[in-house]
């Protein structure tokens, strides 16, 4: 049996904890290892982590200054085979830490994810940290060139481009899904479209209010979910007063049920000004057969082919994400082509079933 241990450093819940959160659930069913999850006292990710009834190790991970976390981590690494798998170059510090002092170097090897496409840092302490790491895994090719463009050539051959996936949501007959289009009174003439994700800029949510703005109001209906800075849910409200949306726009905060919801619209939008290293939430969308439009600005081109599977707009132009949700609205059978595309994409090459192969395999490896 191989123990796994994810560390988890963050204050609140992101990407990189929902990785590990999908990643241990799958990991506690398989026979062949011993999941046990290392994170802070913060409730936003521990309260999460709890709901797996996985082993749970409470530790500071306050980075690089922190000398009690590796001690502590390296009693667990004392015997057997050991997997660390972080997100972050400090955690990735605290494993390395942590696996000399346990005195089985031999039998513990590091596996850090690389989430973002920040170009990495380079000085003596942070080589020093790459070359501890066994495999470094890549959610996309993009994410990839980012970051071992600027490392050295000897830590080149330690790389894995693996993008994530999503796990399907278990059906829960207690709690009935609300019927969006019941709810909001739409006609069946009217598309349902819908973002989710964090509400921010960089997620390009007020370019999707503003883009509407230069449609017939009488054609569609926008559901957003996420939640984000009140000060900037403030300014997307005032946005949506001002420019008579009050009718066109629903905001439903943060949900559990966004995969049952996704199933219910005829398309996704999800404009992101930032470049997206990876883009979950266009998975979600493909996963469950629907169209979207994003922008191509980031990783979304690796498996968004625009026109088959999907729509690609530049990012931050409200004209041509416009005029991309106008022709959707107006092209039902088009929505339908490139949803069932969508899915047989999603299904035949970035289905989490290969994703969690993949990663177990370089686990035994």
């Amino acid at each position: 049996m191989i123990n796994v241990f994810h560390i988890v450093s963050g204050k609140t819940w992101g990407g990189a904890e929902q990785y590990a959160y999908d990643l241990a659930s799958r990991l506690r069913h398989d026979p062949d290892f011993y999941t046990e999850v290392v994170c802070r006292k913060t409730p936003a990710v521990l309260n999460r982590f709890r709901q797996l009834e996985l082993p749970i190790s409470i530790l500071p991970l306050k980075g690089m200054a922190d000398i009690d976390s590796p001690t502590r981590l390296a009693r667990l690494l004392r015997k057997g085979l050991n997997i660390v798998h972080v997100h972050s170059v400090s955690d990735a510090f605290t494993a390395m830490w942590a696996r000399r002092i346990s005195e089985n170097q031999h039998g513990t090897r590091i596996v850090m994810t690389v989430h973002g496409i920040d170009r990495p840092r380079d000085n003596y302490l942070y080589r020093k940290i790459y070359k501890s790491v066994d495999l470094f895994v890549f959610v996309s090719q993009m994410a990839h060139d980012a970051f071992m463009g600027h490392v050295r050539k000897r830590d080149q051959y330690k790389a894995l481009v693996l993008r994530d996936s999503v796990i399907p949501a278990a059906p829960d007959a207690a709690t009935p899904v609300i019927d969006l289009r019941s709810k909001l009174g739409l006609s069946p003439e009217q598309a349902l479209i819908m973002f989710h994700g964090r509400l921010c800029h960089e997620k390009g949510i007020d370019v999707a209010l503003r883009a509407i703005t230069q449609l017939d109001k009488r054609s569609y209906h926008l559901v957003v979910m996420g939640t984000g800075q009140p000060k900037f849910l403030t300014q997307l409200k005032g946005f949506i007063v001002a420019n008579q949306l009050v009718r066109n726009v629903t905001l439903l905060g943060f949900r559990d049920d966004v995969q049952q919801l996704i199933a219910q619209c005829d398309f996704g939008v999800l404009p992101a000004v930032a470049p997206e290293p990876l883009g979950i939430a266009n998975l979600e969308y493909m996963m469950q057969g629907k169209a979207h439009i994003t922008t191509n600005n980031g990783a979304q081109h690796e498996y968004v082919r625009d026109g088959k599977n999907g729509l690609l707009v530049s990012p931050n132009n409200i004209f041509p994400l416009a005029a991309a949700i106008k022709g959707l609205i107006e092209d039902p059978a088009a929505r339908r082509r490139l949803g069932e595309q969508a899915r047989a994409d999603f299904n035949a090459h970035l289905n989490y079933d290969a994703f969690y192969h993949t990663m177990t395999t370089q686990y035994r490896q």
